[in-house]
């Protein structure tokens, strides 16, 4: 059997299965385009929690399909803040829910995990600006100092810290990076500073012995942004080293 007609086989056995209340796809299978001859299908099969542990025959993970259970309860918080599991949560984005409750349980739950909600994204913004800020800082100064390394790994840094920063600015989860590229040319951020083209080519900058300037270049640019936001305070608590940072004076 191919990939396909062994995905296919576990869909007929999960609709004929009251046990699971919900079957989601979700990795490149579920996100048109970024499949390639190497991609399996990811599936997340949410379960009643009186059958909790009763469905392993299913769990699977190989080169086809990477099939795991989860009990309601559990799938309620997965993924979200304290959970332990945020990191999964763009698992969530464009993932397709292919069974579900008759009230839209699961469709519900999964949507709430692939976008951040308004009161999330104002007190995670904020934090991951500063973490950008510290993290462009040490590598200015690493620079300046001739330090090659610690100017590459604290670069490397503060790249997540950006990315998460602009991507809560319209309330999303950032992408893992394998799909970054895919989600800026099909959900496109608002501003054409981080259009695909622009952003990607920068980014490839940021990662190179041009890094100083690269990530120097983004703050100029992201400053307007995470003013109009009402983060200036973030920006000012810097005091004179927001000056070094822009990249007209030494640091303390």
């Amino acid at each position: 059997m191919t990939a396909a007609e062994e995905f296919a086989a576990l869909l007929t056995r999960c609709e004929s299965d009251a046990r699971v209340l919900g079957v989601i796809l979700s990795g490149s299978q579920a996100r048109a385009g970024a499949a390639t001859a190497h991609s399996d299908y990811d599936v997340l099969l949410v379960v009643t929690d009186e059958a909790d542990g009763q469905l392993s025959a299913e769990h699977r993970r190989d080169a086809r399909l990477d099939v795991s259970a989860m009990p309601l309860h559990e799938f309620r918080t997965h993924a979200l803040p304290g959970s332990g599991f945020e990191w999964n949560r763009y698992a969530f984005r464009d993932a397709k829910v292919l069974k579900d409750t008759a009230d839209g349980l699961i469709a519900g739950l999964a949507a709430a995990k692939a976008q951040l909600a308004p009161a999330e994204a104002a007190q995670l913004a904020p934090a991951v600006l500063d973490a950008f800020l510290n993290s462009l800082y040490r590598c200015l100064k690493n620079a300046r100092d001739g330090n090659m390394i610690g100017t590459l790994l604290d670069g490397a840094e503060a790249i997540p810290h950006y990315l998460t920063y602009i991507f809560a600015l319209d309330n999303r989860v950032r992408p893992y990076n394998k799909y970054l590229a895919w989600e800026l040319e099909h959900h496109p951020l608002p501003h054409p500073e981080w259009s695909y083209d622009n952003l990607v080519r920068r980014l490839a900058q940021a990662h190179s012995d041009q890094a100083p300037q690269a990530l120097r270049s983004l703050l100029v640019e992201l400053e307007p942004h995470a003013r109009t936001a009402g983060h200036g305070r973030v920006l000012d608590d810097w005091g004179d080293d927001l000056t070094f940072i822009r990249g007209s004076a030494s640091p303390h």
